[in-house]
């Protein structure tokens, strides 16, 4: 038996050893297809940015080859392209300033922005300089530091400055230097001309907050608006931060945060002083938390404003008209819900005419208008498709310009598409007719676009069309891929969710030595998404799951009922079941499964990060028998840990028994795969504890995880603890997915 066991061991080790650099070889290929080491690298032009010249005369772009960056420009009428300066010349004046080598093809710059046909500026290793085009003059760039003052803020007619002082609102008279005290009620935290960030964090108990000072001054300087922050019964969350080398014991962090359903929020409460009598108004509203706040839009008069704001829950949405003579407040519009109302957007015409809105209380996100006046609503669209963005409004000429997917017959709704409008006709007119994604970037002057043409499968073609055919006037450039001989873009596919008929849609990566003979396991990248979609719509998008592919995976992204950017029926499949996307994401699988012999779903991973990491757990929890190893970084594992606006517009308010059922803690005793669960020890935008809860639950049902806490990270991970992480994540899957011995001493960049 000795023997025979020392047998066994040799040949194991030799099975090892002979497995170890093909797994290293894998380990290699992965690194070398992250994002980092590809773009500007190996991919180049996968979308090109356009900068319009503010007086709308043209545009300047970066064009990117190997071993080239170019910066080019071009003007109207007929646009052609050229240099924006002379890089050889610029290359030399760095070289001169820096005191090193600079090359003219691949310029250290960062941060460009074109102040006029002569001048520009940009950052170059933290400093700013500022360059003279025509006279190819380079100079430090030195900041007003009066100008940029956030803490004050100048009447239109140029006569008050307005700040704050001792929680109050003061005024100063800039002909007279004489100070003015507008407010006097003001307290420590109940401070006029405030504002609450979301990243506002205050070391200790009582520490003093930033300073955030905002006004919003009436357009003839009659009147100001003024929000009080009002934090007195604003509650907490705290976090410990053990990342600092020089204490050996941690610093407390704390900030103002409400969770779903609390009552202790940060308010933020409109008030309107008229300057000349000093007098105060507050229409008469609920108290608005800092989630859902009052956004103010002053009329064509300066006495009348107009308040748009949601309830609480996002079940309501308000604009009303206020009267600053009388205190009258009239409802202009409102929409109600069953579910939420969400990415509700709008925009007033200059004259305060008309109100352009758009809203999915049809079933589809379409465009309306409303006279303010008369109260009159229109449909400007009408139809089984969904608006993503309004671009461009001509008022003079009555159209507009908007983006939208879903309205080609036979297109992928995930695809999105430029159209004219001219109100009053038949329909919208399609600017972009090639079958693909649209990526738009409309001029001000609504005359003219770029356009990057592109699907996860077809490289991309940038070009400048023109808005009134559509017509492609230029090529700014495409998307070229070197040394990529061995590289497939990912494959789509569609899939029929639970319901038994609607069309969900996905995309898979396979590694680049793909071999159908084989059997593959799979990782789901995740990601719960009643505000976002995961499908790739275009080509920028196709290498993001190839470095986990090329450990030996197919990786999976799926779009399953409940996401957005469809009708308004297959967003509210996602409302108080946050949760349920999942069981898309697990036929989804199964079909491919079933179409595919090389797609091994005895063998399902899963991971996702933030709201994706309560997917990554929750998989485990809910589908126990199908998934098999999770990693969930920084998750929200129970909603009402977390602040309480994505909860409340995707889980409902008040909180109620949804809350139990789609909480991960609850579900703890279901676990039975492998679950790796991680966490930044000073996130404010996830705070940890619903992490250390899950894994308090975890052990108080015996159940087997791993967890790693990294002190010094917030919600997204940086830096070196990013690339550990990197490791973890991938060693994870190739050890409890794969079954192979994972490799720990690699390098990534």
């Amino acid at each position: 038996m000795k023997k025979l066991f020392l047998l066994l061991c040799l040949c194991s080790f030799h099975y090892l050893c002979a497995q170890q650099p093909e797994l290293a070889q894998r380990y290699e290929r992965a690194i070398s297809h992250l994002n980092s080491q590809l773009v500007g690298k190996q991919v180049f032009n996968q979308h090109i940015d356009i900068h319009w010249f503010p007086d709308h005369d043209g545009a300047w772009y970066l064009h990117e080859s190997p071993g080239k960056k170019e910066y080019l420009k071009f003007t109207f009428p007929d646009p052609t392209p050229a240099v924006l300066f002379d890089h050889a010349q610029l290359a030399s004046l760095l070289s001169d300033v820096l005191g090193e080598e600079v090359d003219a093809d691949d310029l250290p710059i960062s941060r460009l922005d074109y102040e006029s046909d002569g001048e520009l500026s940009f950052w170059v290793q933290g400093k700013s300089y500022q360059l003279d085009v025509k006279k190819m003059e380079l100079r430090p760039q030195v900041s007003d530091e009066t100008s940029g003052d956030r803490r004050q803020r100048k009447s239109p007619d140029d006569k008050w400055m307005a700040y704050s002082k001792n929680y109050n609102l003061y005024l100063k008279n800039l002909e007279t230097g004489k100070e003015r005290q507008m407010t006097t009620d003001g307290a420590r935290l109940y401070t006029y001309g405030s504002w609450y960030g979301w990243g506002d964090i205050l070391e200790g108990e009582n520490a003093e907050r930033p300073e955030n000072f905002r006004v919003n001054w009436s357009p003839d300087g009659k009147w100001i608006h003024a929000e009080i922050c009002d934090l007195r019964n604003a509650n907490k969350m705290y976090l410990l931060d053990w990342s600092v080398d020089s204490l050996y014991r941690p610093r407390l962090l704390s900030y103002y945060r409400g969770s779903p359903g609390d009552t202790g929020m940060v308010y933020q409460i409109p008030a309107f002083i008229n300057i000349k009598t000093g007098k105060q108004l507050r229409p008469d509203i609920p108290n608005p938390t800092h989630i859902n706040g009052v956004s103010v839009r002053w009329g064509e008069e300066s006495d009348k404003v107009y308040l748009i704001y949601a309830s609480r829950g996002y079940q309501n949405q308000y604009i009303q008209s206020y009267d600053l003579n009388t205190g009258d407040l009239e409802m202009v519009y409102q929409e109600s819900s069953l579910t939420n109302i969400d990415n509700f957007w709008y925009r007033f015409d200059s004259k305060k005419e008309y109100l352009y809105f758009l809203s999915e209380k049809s079933g589809w996100r379409q465009l309306y208008r409303l006279h303010l006046e008369t109260r009159e609503e229109e449909a400007l669209t009408q139809g089984d498709y969904y608006i993503h963005e309004v671009e461009h409004i001509d008022e003079a000429g009555g159209e507009v310009l908007f983006q939208a997917a879903g309205k080609e017959a036979g297109a992928n709704p995930y695809h999105r598409y430029l159209y004219r409008l001219k109100i009053g006709s038949a329909g919208p007119e399609l600017l972009t007719p090639e079958t693909a994604n649209h990526e738009i970037a409309v001029s001000a002057d609504g005359k003219y676009f770029v356009d990057n043409i592109s699907t996860i499968e077809q490289a991309t073609r940038t070009v400048l069309r023109s808005t009134e055919e559509g017509e492609i006037l230029m090529e700014l450039g495409k998307a070229l891929l070197v040394d990529m001989a061995h590289w497939v873009a990912p494959e789509t596919f569609t899939a029929i969710a639970r319901d038994g008929e609607t069309t969900i849609y996905g995309a898979l990566w396979r590694p680049t030595h793909f071999d159908p003979n084989q059997k593959y396991p799979v990782i789901d990248a995740t990601y719960t998404g009643p505000h976002t979609q995961r499908y790739p719509r275009s080509f920028r998008s196709a290498f993001y799951e190839q470095a986990m592919a090329e450990l030996g995976f197919i990786v999976v992204r799926v779009d399953g009922l409940g996401s957005s950017g469809r009708s308004k029926a297959f967003h509210d499949y996602s409302y108080k079941n946050l949760g349920g996307n999942l069981e898309d994401h697990v036929r989804a699988i199964i079909q491919l499964g079933e179409k595919y012999d090389w797609v091994d779903t005895s063998r399902v991973g899963i991971f996702g990060h933030s709201a994706g990491g309560y997917d990554a757990a929750h998989a485990l929890l809910a589908f126990p028998d199908f998934y098999k190893v999770g990693v969930a970084s920084s998750a929200d594992h129970d909603h009402r840990m977390e602040k309480a606006w994505w909860p409340e517009m995707y889980m409902g308010w008040p909180v109620d028994e949804a809350y139990e059922e789609q909480s991960n803690i609850t579900m703890a005793e279901n676990l039975q795969g492998k679950l790796l669960i991680t966490h930044g020890g000073i996130d404010e935008n996830v705070n940890p504890s619903a992490t250390f809860k899950l894994a308090e639950a975890l052990v108080q049902a015996d159940k087997q995880f791993d967890m790693k806490i990294f002190p010094s990270q917030r919600h997204g991970y940086r830096g070196q603890v990013n690339q550990y992480f990197t490791k973890l994540r991938w060693n994870y899957f190739v050890e409890h997915l794969l079954g192979e011995p994972p490799l720990w001493d690699i390098d990534i960049p």
